[in-house]
């Protein structure tokens, strides 16, 4: 999709618009030329059609930009909420894959290039405008003249254009490599713990990061290198022109001071849209490369909506089992850089059941967990809950049935999602019970604080977890980040607590003292589940 076709698509009405203001503003501009050779010519020039031309050159200038402004800002607005909703919408694996590294310059960079384009596109449609008006004059002032500025801007623009390819291969590397910045910044900010300790490790990523800038700054260079270069290309073939007007033609041609000076007036007024133009088309350039990055993204997002009316839907609060029968995934394993298939996989799941899933790091048991929760879609085999089949269809409305928390977890500021429930007494009694209540206050859904230790955050998780109240509970090495006393709180009275609720709770730990708790151990090693006891 090219810059103007999604501008179409967005919004034709406020384009059309915002164009014919522009037109109207560059064309009113000529007028201005003719008035102005007029007054030099002769001895009676139009105060009044000067005023009304000037008047109608500004107000249609300040149109086009209030039109251009307005539809900038509801695109960023509606970009943004297109690639967020594709996001929420997407698959949990497609996410993985893509990486923040590329999402987020997505939702900032990408999406702010395009808007600064649209700033200035109601500078290109008047200054567009002011061109095609002057060589319309010019065609009324001498047929031979016209067709020879007309051939130095072919061959000007012939030029251009031979650049501007090559200034769009080094501005699109650049944009590459900007996702592989995002991914050396994430880690400055996350890894700076490891990076202080190690100078070696330091010295080696700062080397990293340099190349990379490096990288991004030449592409950049040449890039608006060769923009710069068709700029003063444009600006010597306009010279060359005015040399050949004033210094050759006269001497070749019939040519009377009145026509000379009227043809250039107007090649000097035109030269100021093209100097205009010309500095603006790399934001048009960055925008159709941003625009680009941002449809790839959004088609590798995968173009789903899973996302149902659940209105007249609610958790199935009797549910007896959920079944997986045969189920199949494959999974990448970090440590040796490989590909494992997890299954197939036969399980089924009781109602007030407490499961300890154990095995090795790298044995499947969160890829395991993420498709029971229905994060993840079996590539083979199927799940039921009782006699239903999970499919496409009813998927959201089958992970609402889990309270999960992964070992990688993130921590909301406020109990997003949770404005319905009487937070005040439920939290009072839960904070007590999780030994937050000195450390945490909830001030309507907003928690005081998440300054927490890395424990602590993992009990405010479960706090969301309570007060979710779902049937069925998912902890991935939960008590890992516990004191030994929180710990043997969390699998004494926690966990058998929530099953004397009739809840179900899957346990994800190597905390083998514990496991006499179990109603059932499953474990698996690589990918298979080796034995259920």
């Amino acid at each position: 999709m090219t810059l103007f076709t999604f501008l179409l698509l967005k919004s034709r009405k406020i384009l059309v618009l915002a164009s014919i203001a522009g037109v109207v503003s560059g064309l009113s501009s000529v007028g201005f030329v003719a008035i102005v050779n007029s007054a030099l010519t002769t001895a009676s020039p139009s105060a009044v059609l000067y005023v009304g031309i000037c008047f109608v050159m500004l107000m249609g200038s300040l149109i086009s930009q209030f039109f251009m402004i307005r539809l900038s800002q509801d695109t960023v607005f509606d970009l943004r909420l297109f690639l967020i909703d594709r996001i929420l919408a997407a698959h949990l694996r497609c996410i993985e894959n893509i990486g923040a590294t590329r999402l987020f310059p997505a939702l900032t960079e990408d999406v702010q290039a395009i808007s600064r384009a649209f700033q200035v596109l109601p500078v290109i449609c008047i200054n567009v405008a002011i061109i095609v008006g002057c060589l319309i004059y010019l065609g009324y002032l001498s047929w031979a003249q016209f067709l020879l500025v007309l051939g130095f801007l072919v061959l000007g623009a012939l030029s251009y254009h031979l650049l501007h390819q090559k200034a769009v291969v080094s501005l699109t590397s650049a944009r590459n490599e900007q996702d592989i910045l995002w991914k050396h910044f994430r880690s400055l900010t996350g890894a700076v713990k490891e990076l202080k300790l190690n100078l070696k490790r330091r010295r080696s990523f700062l080397e990293l990061l340099k190349s990379s800038s490096c990288a991004f700054r030449k592409h950049n260079i040449h890039g608006l290198g060769f923009y710069a270069c068709a700029t003063n290309l444009g600006k010597f073939l306009f010279f060359v022109l005015i040399g050949f007007v004033v210094f050759v033609l006269p001497n070749v041609a019939e040519f009377n001071a009145e026509l000379q000076t009227g043809f250039l007036i107007t090649i000097i007024y035109l030269m100021t849209p093209l100097m205009v133009l010309m500095p603006l088309l790399p934001e048009l350039a960055r925008a159709t490369v941003a625009l680009k990055k941002i449809e790839s993204l959004g088609l590798s997002l995968e173009k789903v909506s899973e996302e149902r009316d659940l209105t007249n839907s609610s958790i199935y609060s009797n549910w007896n089992q959920i079944k997986l029968m045969g189920v199949t995934h494959t999974y990448f394993r970090e440590h040796d850089d490989s590909s494992f298939m997890l299954g197939p996989t036969n399980l089924t799941l009781h109602r007030g059941e407490l499961i300890f899933l154990v095995g090795g790091n790298g044995s499947g048991k969160t890829t395991l967990a993420k498709i029971l929760t229905g994060l993840y879609i079996p590539e083979g085999g199927d799940i039921y809950l009782d006699e239903q089949p999970i499919t496409d269809q009813n998927r959201e409305w089958y992970r609402q049935h889990f309270s999960v928390i992964f070992s990688d977890f993130y921590l909301f500021e406020s109990l997003l999602g949770m404005e319905s429930f009487d937070l005040d007494s439920i939290s009072r009694d839960y904070l007590v019970k999780l030994q937050l209540d000195h450390k945490v206050k909830i001030n309507g859904t907003k928690l005081s604080t998440t300054a927490l230790s890395q424990g602590q955050r993992k009990r405010l998780a479960l706090l969301t977890a309570y007060i979710e109240n779902r049937p069925i509970y998912v902890f991935d090495e939960w008590a890992a980040d516990q004191d030994p006393n929180f710990k043997n709180v969390f699998y004494t009275k926690i966990v058998p607590d929530l099953r004397a609720k009739e809840k179900t709770v899957i346990v994800i730990s190597h905390d083998e003292r514990y496991y006499y708790l179990a109603d059932r151990i499953v474990k698996l090693d690589s990918g298979k589940i080796h034995y259920q006891r």
